[in-house]
């Protein structure tokens, strides 16, 4: 059966130039698309890199135990904390500087978040260990906000960790760093130590590592 429309009257060195052109036209985009998501794998991975220990080169790729692993980033040493408002768990507004005066490490994660998720438990742990000399804030960028997160929480029975929410997603936007988990130490002063871009092992020895030295001046 002969196919009907408009190249079915061309003559052959006419059809291939209609359709050679198409054909190629076709491989480019699919080479295209291949392309761009190889780049967007990679940098998925490339944010998963972490630094263990400040002996070693900011973003120098290393496991930090339970299969994960994240970026050390210490560009923003020495900075003030992100000034911005999100909601504490009884509803008032506060900012991070209302935590100043001993070291604090902030984590922004949403419900969402696999990693985030698994950090939880271990973040839990590193708060009530460390609850003398360090205070762990978890807030969660979920655009529901409480709606979404005191479920989480009561389904986690967490022993020290409380539900900040930040539906604006302010500190998400003030970190600039794009992905989530995103955790960042201050010292006591409110000054930026360093930040960790994706997930690791807060129960374990890398992390009580990294903190040490600002966990011991305080």
């Amino acid at each position: 059966m002969i196919e009907e429309g408009p190249s079915a009257n061309l003559p052959p060195h006419m059809i291939l130039e209609f359709f050679v052109p198409f054909v190629m036209r076709t491989v480019l985009f699919m080479v295209l698309v291949l392309n761009l998501a190889a780049c967007d794998r990679g940098s998925s991975e490339a944010g998963q890199e972490f630094a263990g220990t400040e002996a070693q080169e900011e973003g120098e790729s290393i496991e930090s135990g339970q299969g994960m692993v994240g970026k050390l980033d210490i560009s923003q040493r020495g900075g003030p904390m992100v000034d911005t408002n999100f909601e504490a768990p009884d509803g008032s507004t506060v900012q991070l500087s209302d935590f100043a005066g001993k070291p604090l490490l902030v984590n922004i994660w949403a419900t969402w978040c696999a990693p985030c998720i698994v950090e939880m438990p271990m973040l839990d742990k590193l708060a009530v260990r460390e609850k003398d000399r360090l205070k762990v804030l978890v807030v969660s960028q979920d655009i529901q906000g409480a709606e979404k997160v005191i479920p989480f929480f009561e389904r986690g029975n967490f022993e020290e960790l409380e539900p900040y929410v930040d539906p604006e997603n302010g500190l998400s936007f003030g970190f600039g760093s794009g992905l989530m988990p995103t955790t960042v130490l201050y010292d006591a002063q409110g000054k930026e130590v360093w930040r960790v871009i994706g997930a690791m092992d807060w129960d374990g020895a890398k992390a009580a590592a990294l903190m040490e030295e600002t966990l011991a001046e305080s």
